[in-house]
């Protein structure tokens, strides 16, 4: 069943004087909301662009609430509630053991978005706790795997993400798992308005998200699903190194990087290869270049599945091939040496970019 098929979800529109369609404004149907009387809201745990956070009760569970922004205007309150209803019926649409669990929404007085409360921190502030200590190479690819699979339901149930990054990944108690949390920029795949881009996002949004600066007034920006994956690229790079994607730059000097000039974080030479391909397939600038959810995680099983005790190390092979590289140092390419380690990653997902 699609989105809009759900009985979650009514649509009504706006009809101005002229009789032009002005808004879709959608409804919350009444089952999916909570008493606000048994809400009790305490300390603030979080802040974003358009609510904050709370640890608060539910009854007698403890929840996590979020508080949404109404606006000033009317066309910023009606924009607002439209996108409040939105991330309250995706959230409860979907349920996924890596997806923080929906418990209920409230439109008055406030609008509050209920969910479980993670003890765990974000996966941002856990990684910067231990910076610049890595994290062991387990640990990441059970993390990037967690993650993956997240975002892989999501794409079966036809919904983009559109805001992954380690902000919105949030451990467990005893962080050993991640949960993906924040449907606030979600939309169904099927919608094609325009994104907006959003501050403190641009180092993880793919380049095709905030490059609609270039395009002619009114034209709007297609894109699919494979913008997650771009974003998934990079959480990758971040899990196994620990550092700041595009380290030293803005964030606007971090979007025009990656869109205009086609940079991208530059890979240690201590990553293996087999990961470094997994990652770079996932940011390629041709979006339906990218792999499928489903087939990273097939990468990800099989470079797990590889790793052993530790065993003699033997010296390294020479390699006089210098890699290509942009002024700051960003890979662009492997080394002829290097292409041939991961081959056999390649084919899970060659016939998928031989249909596209």
């Amino acid at each position: 069943m699609s989105f809009r098929e759900g009985k979650e979800c009514e649509e009504s529109k706006s009809v101005s004087q002229n009789g032009s369609v002005t808004t879709t404004q959608l409804t919350i149907d009444e089952s999916l909301l909570v008493d606000p009387k048994l809400l009790f809201i305490g300390k603030k745990i979080g802040e974003g662009a358009h609510g904050k956070v709370y640890e608060g009760r539910y009854g007698d569970q403890i929840v996590a609430i979020k508080v949404l922004q109404r606006g000033k205007t009317s066309e910023e309150r009606a924009a607002l509630e439209n996108r409040f209803a939105r991330e309250v019926i995706m959230m409860s649409r979907v349920h996924h053991e890596n997806l923080v669990k929906f418990i209920g929404a409230c439109k008055d007085p406030l609008m509050v978005i209920v969910t479980e409360l993670l003890p765990g921190m974000s996966l941002r502030k856990y990684l910067m706790s231990i910076r610049p200590k890595p994290l062991e190479l387990q640990v990441a690819i059970n993390f990037a795997l967690d993650i993956a699979r997240a975002m892989d339901w999501l794409h079966a149930n036809g919904i983009i993400h559109r805001d992954l990054k380690p902000d919105n990944l949030l451990l467990t108690a005893n962080q050993k798992s991640v949960k993906l949390a924040d449907f606030g920029l979600a939309r169904e795949e099927s919608v094609t308005e325009m994104m907006t881009a959003e501050t403190g996002t641009y180092r993880w949004m793919a380049p095709e998200l905030y490059s609609t600066v270039t395009l002619r007034q009114g034209e709007k920006k297609h894109y699919n699903n494979k913008v997650d994956v771009y974003s998934f690229g990079i959480v990758l790079w971040e899990l196994l190194t620990n550092r700041m994607p595009f380290e030293g730059m803005s964030n606007l000097q971090a979007a025009y990087a990656a869109a205009f000039k086609q940079e991208r974080p530059s890979i240690p030479d201590d990553i293996s290869p087999d990961l470094a391909f997994i990652i770079q397939s996932c940011w390629v600038e041709e979006p339906n270049m990218r792999p499928s959810f489903s087939q990273i995680i097939r990468m990800l099983n099989e470079f797990l599945f590889t790793l052993s005790p530790p065993s003699p190390t033997l010296p390294p092979e020479p390699n006089n091939e210098p890699e290509a590289a942009t002024s700051n140092g960003t890979i662009t390419e492997f080394s002829a040496r290097n292409k041939g380690k991961f081959a056999f990653l390649r084919h899970l997902f060659s016939s998928k970019k031989a249909k596209n």
